[in-house]
């Protein structure tokens, strides 16, 4: 194991065009649970209305019943407001730093690399924590609409300006994603990467995948840091069956020295 981290750390001593790929595990060490479901209540089991998870918090849901969807976003809401970067997430932006040309793709809604000070940066589904109307079109923070999930209100929670729905600005499923990210998703963070760090991501989503298999093809080194294995597993140079928190840490520390 020590000869694989000090591998993996020089390959991101000697990187200069990083791209981090995350999903929820590496969140999971800031008490988040992985996908599927808050807490894993989901797994394999519909919702108490009788639905599954995905179709409850679908872009159709929203627009047939919007407080169902609702419900279940709040719980999403409520379980990133409690959370705190964790080491993995600072670490990344350390890298950052050292390396400016150093980017992020996500699938969390957490905001979480966002807190821990990473720029670089494209949340491909969005951030819990901004919402706006669809109506008006005002923006707010989930703080100053909805006491930041804290306290219960009425769901679902309606602009103070013209009584219009309010939502939460993530990708639900079955909608499009959204064009700004998309745009920095070809034009920055997938262009001349040299190295491809996967974390805490199934890789399920094709365009989360992509970059990975793009890179397989290129000769591209490509890092995963997972304690499971995936579908992508079978395509990378070096898999860490670690979480990120301790991995990442571990990682940092070898980079130091190298």
């Amino acid at each position: 194991m020590t000869d694989l981290y000090k591998q993996v750390a020089e390959l991101l001593a000697r990187a200069e065009h990083i791209l981090f790929i995350t999903g929820a595990g590496i969140s999971a060490d800031s008490g988040l649970p992985t996908y599927r479901g808050i807490g894993g209540l989901y797994e394999n089991q519909a919702t108490e209305e009788g639905v599954p998870i995905e179709i409850a918090i679908s872009g159709e849901m929203f627009r047939k019943r919007p407080e169902l969807t609702w419900k279940y976003l709040w719980q999403i809401g409520s379980a990133c407001l409690n959370a705190e970067p964790n080491r993995g997430h600072e670490v990344i932006a350390q890298i950052e730093k050292l390396k400016p040309d150093t980017w992020v793709l996500t699938q969390n809604v957490d905001g979480l690399h966002h807190a821990a000070g990473t720029r670089n940066l494209v949340e491909i589904h969005g951030r819990a924590s901004e919402l706006y109307c669809l109506r008006c079109g005002n923006d707010f923070t989930a703080d100053e609409l909805i006491a930041g999930y804290k306290s219960e209100t009425p769901l679902p929670p309606k602009c103070p300006h013209c009584d219009g729905l309010i939502r939460p600005n993530v990708v639900l499923f079955g909608e499009m994603l959204p064009q700004d990210a998309l745009q920095l998703y070809y034009n920055k963070a997938t262009i001349n990467r040299d190295l491809v760090v996967l974390i805490g991501t199934s890789g399920l989503f094709q365009y989360i995948a992509q970059p990975a298999i793009v890179a397989k093809t290129e000769g591209i080194s490509i890092i995963e840091i997972n304690p499971e294995r995936t579908r992508l597993t079978p395509i990378v140079d070096h898999h860490i069956s670690e979480s990120a928190g301790n991995a990442l840490h571990s990682i940092w520390k070898l980079m130091q020295e190298t």
